[in-house]
This record gives structure tokens, sequence and C-alpha cells, in this order.
């Protein structure tokens, strides 16, 4: 039997908030108890996950032969934003949760504030295991650890060598890492590059603007709200008006974006038809890209990210109390993130580990990667993983960085005026109160 599904899951119109979940009745007051079942002690156990995690069924395969009794089915949501909207209509259902949920990091601060919903994974057993930054992004306060954590995103940029080498650019990884100014790369620079490529060929530069602002945003230490008193600041920040006003203009007014939004179908399409040159890339878009570029030559990956480092993404599995399997999901989820799982989840798909161990291993040092012409991006990544900014992510991130993010889009994909969908978010942020 086949346990890997996919499908998008029927959505509760207008949950979108977590402020629901606070409502919700509780489930958990007996969950746990169901680890063996009516059938003679097998059980399933879900694991709710989106994109690419690296998770294959030869890895399930091999968890169910050395634990028997237990069948693994996993559901990947098409997107992290559709991964959201599933377990928070289904923590305010109270029922319904998969026994593993996946987090992004950008909505975990919501949940941070609902830990009743979730075990506390907290054990000796996984002390030292991941990057401190990374176990504190999901401990809370008063130390409940809800999330174990799975990968980072740590980026570098991927590009198309054969059309840079079309276009008269440099095509070798250590020269492309140069013309976008090494250790001093700036967006500015960035742009300018984009401007060489698209005024030689006529073609589109980067894929989505939306994807270069989020590289953009990460780098900013509180980009949205004050660290120290939680008030939301994202229209006092100026940074915020000038990147979004920096990455509009790039996009519209000097066409370097091919106007794709991430994840849609034009854009998936676009791999096969030379719709872009260069893309921001955290590990875990490298299987991404491959996947959707499937028989394309020509990717490759540079050791360099303007304004020095930054990290996109990386996520956590964590477990709902209102499962009936949490003390074998508990077992599950720690075998998902041991040094040996991320190792292989990084060989399959690119998904940087978190895991202290695995970083340091011969394995993550040496990594190549034959589809981006033999990278090393093992090492490239480990190289932009350092001085990585850990940005500041309170409760409102999610909703003001989807808010920009959809003004962007409109701009970018739908040609809306820059100034009115400005305006759109600033709507939206004042609402927030």
């Amino acid at each position: 039997m086949r346990k890997t599904t996919r499908k998008a899951w029927a959505l509760a119109a207008g949950v979108t908030s977590i402020a629901l979940v606070a409502t919700a009745c509780s489930s958990s007051d007996d969950a746990g108890e169901g680890d063996e079942t009516a059938d003679g002690g097998n059980i399933t156990l879900t694991v709710a996950t989106f994109n690419e995690f690296g998770y294959t069924d030869e890895m399930f395969d091999r968890y169910e032969a050395e634990n028997p009794g237990i069948t693994i089915e996993q559901k990947v949501a098409a997107t992290s934003n559709e991964a959201r909207e599933n377990l928070n209509t289904r923590l305010a259902a109270g029922s319904g949760t998969s026994d593993i949920e996946a987090i992004e990091v950008d909505w975990l601060p919501e949940l941070l504030q609902y830990p009743d919903y979730f075990e506390d994974l907290s054990s000796p057993d996984v002390e030292g295991r991941w990057l401190d930054w990374k176990v504190a992004q999901a401990t809370t306060p008063d130390g409940k650890l809800i999330g174990y954590g799975t990968d980072i995103g740590p980026e570098g940029i991927a590009y198309r060598a054969d059309l840079f080498e079309a276009a008269g650019l440099p095509s070798d990884r250590e020269a492309v890492a140069e013309l976008f100014g090494g250790d001093s790369a700036t967006w500015e620079g960035f742009f300018e590059v984009g401007k060489q490529y698209t005024s030689t060929t006529g073609k589109p530069f980067f894929d989505s603007a939306s994807a270069i602002y989020q590289g953009m945003v990460n780098q900013e230490e509180a980009a949205y709200e004050d660290p120290d008193t939680g008030d939301v600041i994202a229209l006092d920040n100026p940074r915020i008006e000038e990147m979004y006003t920096q990455v509009t203009t790039a996009a519209v007014t000097d066409n370097l974006s091919a106007h794709f939004s991430q994840w849609s179908d034009d854009w998936t399409n676009s791999f096969q038809t030379d719709g872009f040159a260069v893309m921001l890339a955290p590990g875990w878009m490298l299987g991404v890209i491959e996947g959707n570029a499937a028989g394309v030559t020509g990717w490759d990956l540079a050791d360099v990210f303007p304004g020095g480092s930054g990290n996109w993404g990386g996520s956590f599995l964590t477990v709902p109390t209102q499962g009936a399997n949490v003390e074998a999901a508990k077992d599950l989820a720690a075998w998902l993130t041991a040094p040996e799982q991320q190792i292989e989840a990084f060989q399959n798909k690119g998904t940087f580990p978190s895991q202290v161990e695995a970083l340091e291993s011969d394995e993550i040092k040496s990594a190549t990667n034959e589809f981006f012409n033999n990278a090393p991006v093992g090492e490239i990544l480990a190289n932009r993983a350092l001085d990585v900014v850990v940005p500041f992510k309170g409760p409102q991130y999610f909703t003001i960085q989807d808010a920009i993010s959809n003004a962007i889009v409109e701009v970018d994909v739908n040609g809306a005026d820059p100034a009115a969908q400005w305006q759109t978010f600033v709507g939206v942020v004042e609402g927030l109160g």
C-alpha cells in the first residue's frame, strides 16, 4: 500500500486566524490513550507536511520494519499557507489533526500562544540536538518545547549558467559569485546584474518579486513587531516601505521579474520554458527546482547572497494533543529529526539540517548535487548559514508578511498600482490594532 498522499483538503471559508483556535473546545483531556488500538496494536500514524521535506516512502518503510504494528501515511499540502489553514481548521474543530503536524517558522509564533494544543516534546534524549536558535524558536516562555526542528533555510543564488552565458555574463559559479559582489554583495548590485541581463536578452531575470522581498525582509532583525513590547511597528519601520518600493520598482518599472506567483501553475511550468535566469534558493528550494526543471540542463548554485546571509524558512514537527497516538507520534517525530534522517532528507531534497551532529557530518560537508552541475551544495549552504540574522517573529508576523506579499503579487503579477497596494497593506496593518 502506498502511504503518501498529496491533496488540497477542503478549507473552511474564512478560517485564517489562529484566534479561532482560542475559542475551540479542547479535546486533549483524554488524548494519547489510543496508542494501542482495537485491531491488536496496529496503528496508523499520519504525518502532515507541505512542499518538500525530503521524507520518502523508503524512509517510512524502514521505520515500519523497525516498529512492527505501525503504518505511516504522509499527507502533503501543496503550500505552507494551505498547511496552516488545514491545521487551524482542525485545531478549532477539536479533531482531525494528523498525529504529526509540520509547522513553518513564519506561523509558528501564532501557535506558541496556544501551547496546550501541543505535546511538550522536551526530553533529555534530544537536548543539544539542534542549533540553539532553532530550539528557541519553538520554546514557550515557560520552557515548553512544542516542535522538533527539521530544516533551516540558508540561501544562495540558483541560476541558469547557460542563460547567463548566452547573455554574455560569467557562468562559472565562482565568477557568478563575484559578479553579484562576493562578500560585499548588495541588493542594489543584484538588481544591476538583472538590468544587464534583461537589457541584453529582453527576457526576465528573476521569477517572483514577492520571493525577492522575502529574501530582503528576512535580513531584518525586527521587521514588523517590537521584540520587547510586542507592538506592531511595520508602519513605523521605514525599511518596510523602502524594500517594498525597491522590489516593486525592480519588478515592474525595470521589468526584471517574470511576473509569477511562486507555486502557481504558471510558475511551475516556466521551469520548462526558460522562464527566468535566477531565483533565491534556500536548501529546500533545490529539490523544488530539480523537480520542476526535470530534463533541463544549466542550473547551478552560487555561493553568494545580497546583504551577506539570509535564512528563508525552516520548519518543525509538532504533536497535537488531540491525537490518539501521541506517544508513538513523539517517537516518530524524534526519529525523523535525528541526524541520520536529517542527512537523508537533505540528500533527497536539499533540506538543510538544523541538527548539530548532521551539520558536522562528512555527508553534509562533502555533499554535491549533480543536477546543479555538481555544485558543492553542502559547503555552499554551510557558508551561507554563517552570520544569519534570526529575525524576531511575533504573533502578527504571518498576517503582516502575508498582507505585504499579497500586495507585491498584485503589483508584480496582476499589474496593480504600487501606491494603491501599499495603502491596502497599510489598511491591513492598521486593522490589527
